[in-house]
Formats: C-alpha cells, sequence, structure tokens
C-alpha cells in the first residue's frame, strides 16, 4: 500500500493511493497515518478495504508527511560508505545516531525556510523507516516484522550549526522546515529489496546526489535491532536512515541552499519531493 496524507497543515486526512494513482480518503477506516493506525493489526484493517469504495480526495489537494504524530524522529549520521569517503571521515563501527525535531517535519513540497541566522544549508536525500509495531530490544532476525513502512526524508541540515556550534549535531538538524517527509509511505510488500533501491536529488534542476541504498553501512534491519537496544520506538516512531555522496558540504567548493533554490529528489518505488527554498520570515 501506498498511504498518505493530504490537506491544509495540522487538518490532513488520511488517505491511500489507489490502482490508478488518485488518492482515497481513509478517514472513515483510521483517524489518521499514525500510531496505532501502523500496527499489523491497523494495517490488515486497511487492506481489508477496496480502495475504490472510498471518497475521492479533493483535486489538487496538498500532501502532508506522510505520517502524523511523530513522537521519536531519529536520525543515522555517516551511513553510506561513499558518504563518508567524501566527507574525509573513517567507516563508523557502529551507527551514529542523533535526533532530528519532531515539530520540524513538513510536507514533501512544502517550502524549505532558511534559518534566520543560517550560513551553510545542505541537502541530504535519505529513505527513512516508519515504526509499526512497537520495537524494544529486538532481535535483527525478524527485526522488519516492527516496521510499518518507508519514505523519503530530505534530512535538510545547516552545516554550520552542527558542525562549528559545538555539542551535537542535532544543533543543524531540527530547525522548522527540516524533515519533509513522503510523498506516501509505502509498505514493505510493495518494496522486493530495501537495500537495492536507486536514490537521486538535484538542485535547481543539476544533478547533486546519486546513489543506492545498496551502500548503506547499516541496512534498516540492523538499525531497527540497533537503536531498540537504546530507545524504545513505538508506532509512528520515524528513523532516517542516512544520505549516499553529493551533499553540499562534501563539494570543492562547497555548495549551499540559498532563497529562490528548487531541491527535487526521488527514491526507487518511494516517489518524489520537491521543496522551493524561503528565506526567513519571507
Amino acid at each position: 500500500m501506498k498511504l498518505v496524507r493530504f490537506g491544509p497543515a495540522g487538518a490532513e486526512k488520511p488517505g491511500i493511493i489507489d490502482k490508478d494513482g488518485a488518492i482515497r480518503d481513509l478517514s472513515g477506516i483510521v483517524p489518521d497515518i499514525a500510531g496505532e493506525a501502523l500496527t499489523v493489526a491497523g494495517l490488515d484493517k486497511i487492506r481489508a478495504v477496496d480502495p475504490a469504495s472510498l471518497p475521492l480526495a479533493p483535486a489538487g489537494a496538498r500532501l502532508g508527511p506522510c505520517v502524523g504524530g511523530v513522537r521519536h524522529f531519529v536520525a543515522v549520521g555517516l551511513n553510506y560508505v561513499d558518504h563518508a569517503h567524501e566527507t574525509g571521515l573513517p567507516i563508523p563501527e557502529e551507527p551514529i545516531l542523533f535526533n532530528k525535531a519532531p515539530n520540524c517535519i513538513v510536507g514533501p513540497n512544502d517550502d524549505v525556510v532558511l534559518p534566520k541566522t543560517h550560513q551553510k544549508v545542505d541537502w541530504e536525500v535519505e529513505i527513512a523507516f516508519v515504526i509499526g509495531d512497537r520495537a524494544e530490544n529486538v532481535a535483527k532476525d525478524g527485526a522488519l516484522s516492527h516496521v510499518a513502512g518507508v519514505c523519503i526524508c530530505n534530512d535538510v541540515s545547516e552545516r554550520h550549526f552542527q558542525v562549528e556550534r559545538g555539542g551535537q549535531w542535532m544543533k543543524g538538524k531540527g530547525c522548522p522546515t527540516f524533515g519533509p517527509l513522503g510523498p506516501w509511505l509505502v509498505t514493505l510488500d510493495e518494496i522486493p529489496d530495501l537495500q537495492n533501491l536507486g536514490m537521486w536529488l538535484d538542485v535547481n534542476g543539476k544533478r547533486k546526489q546519486t546513489g543506492s541504498t545498496s551502500t548503506m553501512i547499516f541496512d534498516i534491519q540492523h538499525l531497527v535491532s540497533y537503536i531498540s537496544d537504546f530507545v524504545t520506538l513505538d508506532p509512528g516512531d520515524v528513523v532516517t536512515t542516512g544520505t549516499p555522496p553529493g551533499v553540499g558540504m562534501g563539494m570543492k567548493p562547497p555548495q549551499y541552499l540559498k532563497a529562490g533554490d528548487v531541491v527535487s529528489l526521488g527514491i526507487d518505488l518511494l516517489g518524489e519531493q520537491r521543496q522551493t527554498v524561503v528565506p526567513y520570515g519571507g
């Protein structure tokens, strides 16, 4: 299934993509694409419904983030071999974890707002997974049974805040609008091989990132198990899993986003996003 949330920001309704690519309104079946609706039982309830029996969403409806009510938004750093090489940093022996603020999550095509004191705002195409059934100290074998689905995340990052202001990476990762998610939450039965999906990102129509989930250092199954040793992951929690090479920080000279730039990104089977970069307060 491809699950979506549509409508005005803060008032999104749950939806599902039908066989013709149209959005059908699920609000008579589940209250939101969030929490219990993402458990095995919740997804089975949605699967039992014929999308053709549901009302169509309004034409041109805004797509919101594909999961609502997120409480934990965990991120993984330096998780692609080729990205670690471009940064000049060693391959991690264990996953590097940090937090993004849940309230930085926006829709896949919403504007990205430059922070008031920004200097070095960067892009990162990533695959994120969303927890279904609670994960706590789960074994690696079978860990994917705790995943409701996957989606695209643009892990927008302010490198000056992240690298040059001291402390943890979260300083540059959780600014408002720094977490576009979607367009869809795709359930795992739609994806033959999670670890063989092509990824790309363009800025103003010029290709910046090209990669594949095949070069991840720690795969999604490993990450579910590993993170669940430290944090209990509840239904609707999001983990974004790292980026392939081609980020602005790694270019010579470095390149960063400015007001007016348009960022487009996509992952095989997961759709595409498109954001316009706008100034703070503008």
